[in-house]
């Protein structure tokens, strides 16, 4: 994870053919699910934000390479937090045990 602003907005443009100058926030991650990068256009410059995880720890990301998704503000919390909506799973039933 070696790119840094001018990389990832070369990425933006040429792979993702999105606009890096739209406002909108393009989150790249690692091979290894241990660094999130995140780089944000704002009026006049760059944001680039970045979140190392420490341990074994790893960020949920989808394994297929479809390009560009779009995520809620709901769903960046949840990355954020670790936990992984990209995978459905079977909807759970509880019973009460007494």
């Amino acid at each position: 994870m070696r790119k840094a602003i001018n990389g990832l907005s070369i990425i933006v443009a040429d792979q993702m053919e999105l606009d890096p100058l739209s406002g909108s926030l393009f989150l790249f991650c690692n091979r290894q699910r241990s660094i999130l990068k995140g780089l944000l256009w704002d009026r006049n410059g760059f944001w680039l934000f970045q979140k190392r995880l420490e341990g074994r720890d790893k960020f949920p990301w989808p394994n297929n390479q479809e390009g560009a998704r779009e995520i809620t503000q709901e769903r960046l919390d949840l990355l954020l937090e670790g936990i992984d909506f990209w995978n459905a799973h079977r909807k759970l039933s509880y019973t009460t045990v007494l």
